[in-house]
């Protein structure tokens, strides 16, 4: 299992997405994050991976959300989902991906994982969700298929 980040910067309606320019999710969108490093906390890695992604700052951040990916009943990766109005800088492109501001109504969840739609839109209002999703097939997870999954909302998390 690994263990990983996402972060989501917002403001006025609108949320920074990366399109993904390699590895996991090459060509889809999402929000910057990645694996944990040894001996680091998902707050410290979520700040970290939108600094080398897209070159800006975040600060304040509110955990909202917990997932866990299993792939043919084995967890594949757990996911720590942070946003946050907090930022400096001017997000900018990097070799993993290419940032862009979105209005929360023009999400593209047609170029998004299967799950990003069930669960992005309640953390986009300020919501809090723990979930399971669940595929088969692959290896890799980009190649599986989405086969179920479960939500609990508003959900209170500890302070990391």
């Amino acid at each position: 299992m690994q263990e990983a980040t996402l972060c989501f910067a917002v403001r006025d309606g609108e949320v920074l997405l990366i399109e993904k320019r390699r590895g996991l999710g090459e060509g889809w969108y999402n929000g910057p994050g990645g694996k944990l490093e040894a001996d680091e906390t998902p707050r410290e890695c979520a700040i970290r991976e939108v600094r080398e992604e897209v070159g800006i700052d975040v600060f304040d951040l509110e955990k909202a959300g917990e997932l866990t990916f299993t792939l043919d009943g084995e967890t594949h990766t757990f996911c720590h989902v942070y946003r946050t109005g907090s930022f400096a800088g001017e997000p900018t492109p990097s070799p993993e991906a290419r940032p862009e501001w979105v209005a929360f109504e023009d999400v593209p969840y047609d170029r998004m994982w299967d799950d990003d739609s069930l669960w992005l839109p309640g953390v986009l209002e300020g919501r809090t969700v723990r979930g399971e999703f669940r595929f088969a097939g692959g290896p890799p997870l980009d190649e599986a298929t989405f086969v179920d999954h479960d939500l609990e909302w508003d959900v209170s998390f500890t302070p990391q």
